[in-house]
């Protein structure tokens, strides 16, 4: 997974197709992404000294594979490549435009 914590990501498939969001959470053990705005879920929390109980709602994970990042130049889904830059270094490139990635 090539994904990373603030990567901005457009959602592929499901019920909140379309919709763009920035990663929060990234667990590359089971290939899932949290999207901050997406897969909003309710959550019965239990009260305890300080907060009264209720139910809340949070974003829950969504597969890797259901993102596309943004790509900066033309604002759409793309994949992601790797190249090698003049100081050696491995980085992230758009597969649409060629545009170095964060």
């Amino acid at each position: 997974m090539y994904l990373k914590v603030g990567d901005k990501v457009v959602v592929k498939t499901g019920s909140d197709k379309g919709k763009e969001g920035k990663i929060i959470n990234v667990d590359r053990a089971r290939n899932r992404v949290t999207v901050e705005g997406v897969h909003i879920v309710k959550k019965h929390q239990k009260g305890n000294g300080n907060d009264a109980g209720g139910i809340i709602e949070v974003e829950a994970a969504i597969d890797a594979s259901n993102v596309a990042i943004i790509d900066p130049k033309t604002k759409k889904g793309t994949r992601i490549g790797h190249t090698i830059d003049k100081n050696g270094k491995k980085i992230r490139i758009s597969k649409k435009s060629n545009e170095k990635l964060d």
